[in-house]
Order: structure tokens, then sequence, then C-alpha cells
């Protein structure tokens, strides 16, 4: 489009860098490379040119440059990228003499990604593996991600709005056309057997979403026990390295700490708590709190016995327990473990982290699950309650009709086909700029 801004920004990382690459998106982006290089270079192609400033001429980095024609690119406009050296100097120059160019703005966070979506690039299910791949820390955020980026998930929801639009229109042609002699007036004996089933698969789809959002956002582990228990050790040890303070002086910890590791390709959040007790510290009381809070929404919480501190009790909680006696190395506890550790001798570690290992494995799983964003949960739930309403009201054809179009609806809005505007606003925000 004539009137659409040509973007600019730096799409490589923080500099100095060894390359450092420059993007641009719009109608503007080969005449910007024209003026800065004297000539376009073959379509994807990577052409080594000398830059220059076009209105004096002079030198301003010697770099890669590579166009993709529309809509073969990222955007499906226009592309350019200009892979230079990673001088913060060099850079600055670059940018500073593309933006004296005609049409040309930089890029905010975001920005090319959502062009990709306007030009139907991307779906916003895909979108949304694309930042989940740029935050991944992990094998198996890695793969979900990428599974989710190629178009998995968007995919599947293409299949089941197509089999309610087509559900759809057996009735439209019921209500529009049953006086004719052509249309049969019943619907087909398959109809509610066709919707039943795909009930049943959306609530499979929706039934690997707390495996989706742990293979996402991580397992979340956290240590529970008395002022002493021995769980900043444990975090230390399990992490391998002294990020909590650890001392004599019990009740040191007074806040929850998170640390993340990398446990057989799955990302565990372990986090410290502060010891659980009676107090008149306000200070510490707001730490017992929030060490509370931090239970409850745990995955799995290690709750930690020492044979020299007072036995602490978590209560019931909606939250698997397993019970550690810790510092093993100084006598054994007197109540029922699941494990025994010492992390002063390292005794027991190596144990614990296998059953953690195992025991996350089981809850997460090996395959990437698609299913794995709040707003996935809440699309599905929603079109499985539509669908399930337009079988029970399969015999009342405008009211079935209307709760199939509800559900069609709703899938559309997960991949980005209507109502996407502010799920755009938000999701772009989180992205970097010149992505």
């Amino acid at each position: 489009m004539p009137n659409t801004p040509t973007i600019v920004a730096l799409s490589s990382g923080s500099l100095p860098a060894g390359v450092a690459v420059i993007r641009l998106s719009g109608p503007q982006s080969f005449a910007a490379v024209t003026a800065l290089t004297g000539a376009l270079p073959p379509p994807r192609t990577l052409t080594l040119r000398m830059l220059r400033d076009p209105k004096t001429g002079t030198a301003l980095d010697q770099g890669l440059v590579a166009i993709f024609p529309a809509p073969h690119s990222f955007t499906g406009d226009d592309c350019a990228e200009l892979q230079i050296h990673g001088s913060p100097a060099g850079v600055k120059a670059v940018l500073a003499t593309l933006l004296t160019l005609t049409g040309i703005t930089l890029a905010g966070p975001g920005d090319f990604t959502r062009r990709a979506f306007e030009n139907g690039k991307l779906d916003l299910t895909a979108i949304e593996g694309l930042g989940d791949l740029l935050a991944a820390e992990t094998e198996s955020q890695r793969k979900q991600a990428l599974a989710r980026l190629e178009g998995g998930l968007g995919q599947q929801v293409g299949v089941w709005r197509d089999i309610l639009l087509d559900a759809r229109a057996e009735i439209e042609a019921q209500l529009d056309f049953s006086d004719e002699d052509d249309v049969p007036f019943s619907l087909p004996p398959h109809f509610r057997e066709d919707l039943t089933a795909l009930s049943t698969t959306l609530g499979e789809a929706l039934a690997g979403f707390e495996r989706g959002r742990l293979q996402r956002e991580g397992f979340r582990v956290v240590l529970a026990g008395a002022p002493n228990a021995g769980k900043s050790s444990l975090l230390n040890r399990l992490a391998g390295s002294d990020l909590a303070i650890v001392t004599a002086e019990a009740g040191t910890t007074r806040d929850t700490k998170d640390v993340s590791i990398d446990l057989g390709g799955a990302l565990v959040t372990l986090t410290d708590t502060a010891g659980l007790r009676e107090t008149d510290s306000l200070a510490e009381a707001e730490g017992v709190r929030r060490a509370h809070s931090a239970i409850e929404a745990a995955d799995l919480v290690l709750h930690l016995l020492a044979p020299d501190t007072e036995t602490t009790h978590l209560g019931n909680i909606a939250v698997p327990i397993w019970t550690l006696a810790s510092k093993s190395d100084l006598g054994a506890q007197a109540h029922p473990v699941d494990l025994a550790f010492s992390a002063h001798t390292g005794a027991g570690i190596e144990d614990l982290l296998a059953r953690l290992k195992t025991h996350i494995e089981a809850q997460i799983g090996s395959e990437p699950m698609l299913v794995s964003h709040l707003r996935d949960q809440q699309a599905l739930a929603a079109a499985i309650t539509h669908i399930d309403q337009a079988i029970a009201r399969i015999d009342q054809l405008e009211l079935c009709a209307e709760e199939l179009r509800r559900a069609a609806d709703t899938l559309a809005g997960l991949i980005g086909l209507m109502d996407s505007e502010a799920v755009l606003d938000r999701l772009f925000a989180g992205f970097c700029i010149g992505k």
C-alpha cells in the first residue's frame, strides 16, 4: 500500500556485537537500499556492499545486503536486511541516515510481526509461538514454541471451525430451503454424532492445557519448612551456586526467592521461602504470608524437616507434597519421610534430582502441547459449551445454529480472524523492537 510507512529497526542483539542486523519492511525498503548501496542485489541473495550516506557520499560501513520482494518475506511486504559490523557508532550512523529518507520511520515493539499478521503470514497462535520461542530457555520450551509457530494449533483450529461452518450450512439449508424438493427435511443422521465427536476432540485438547502450561511457564517447586530447616542450602545445591544467604541465624530468608534451572530439558523454578513459624516481627510475618501464598501456587512442595528445628505442618493443601529429611549428616529424622539428604555433604542430592526429573517428565510429557496459553483454555472451554448447547437444542434449528455460530466465532477469535485488536496490542507489547 502506497501510504504504508516503511519501518526500520535493529533486529539483532545488544551492541557491541560481531554482526548487527538492520531490518526494513515497507514500500520504500528497496529505494532505501538503493540510496545507501547504489544498486539492488538479486532477491534473497547476500551481497557485499559499501553503505554510504546518499547526500554526502560518506562511507558508513561495509556489510552484506539482502532483499526480499513481497509477498515472499517475513512480513509479506518488501523487506530488506543490512548485516553490518556490530559497532554502536556504525549502527547509529546507518539508522540515522535511513531515517532521513522519505517514508521511513522507526519500528515499535512487534511492528514487523504485526505486519506479518495483517498480511496473513502468521495467525495469532503462531505469533504467540514466536514470542514463546524468543523467550525459550529450555529444550521442551523450544520444541513447544516451534510447533506452535509452525502453525500446529492454528491448523487444528481451522479444521474444527470448518466442521462447525459445515454444520451451520446444513441447518441454514433446512431453514431457507426446506420447501424445496431436492433438500431433505431432516438433518443427516450423523449430524449429532459429528458435533458430539467435535466436542470430545476439543475436550481432549483442553485436557492438555495444564501440561502445555507447565512446558511453557516451567514447573514450580517450592521449598518449605521451619527456619533453618535447610531450604536455602538446598536451593544453592540444586542451583549449583550460592544464590541464597545461608547462616546459622534463624529467619535469614524474609521473602520468596525464585531460581530457574534446566532439569532434563524442562524449566524448573525453585522457590525459597521464609521459615514457617509464629513471629512478632512484621517483616518476618509478611515473609511467612508470602511463603504460604507460594506454597498454594506451587506445582510441587518440598517440605523440609531437620533434626535440629521445630516440626512444621502445612495443613490441607491441593498441591503434591514431598516430605524430605534435611541435614541427614546430623542424624536420622524421627518422622516418616520420602527422602533424606544433606546439602552439606551432598548425600541424597542426586537421588532427589533424579526423582524430580522423573516426576516432572510424567507431569509435562515428552511431546509438545500446543494448548498452553490461558487464551487457548478460555476459547476452547467456551467453544465446547456452545457446541454442547447446540446439541441440546438440535430440535430448535434457529437456536442450534446460533450456538454453532458462537462456537465458530470463538475459535475464529483464537486465531485472530475477528476481535483481535485488543489481543494484538497486549501481545506485541511484550515483543522486542525489531521483531
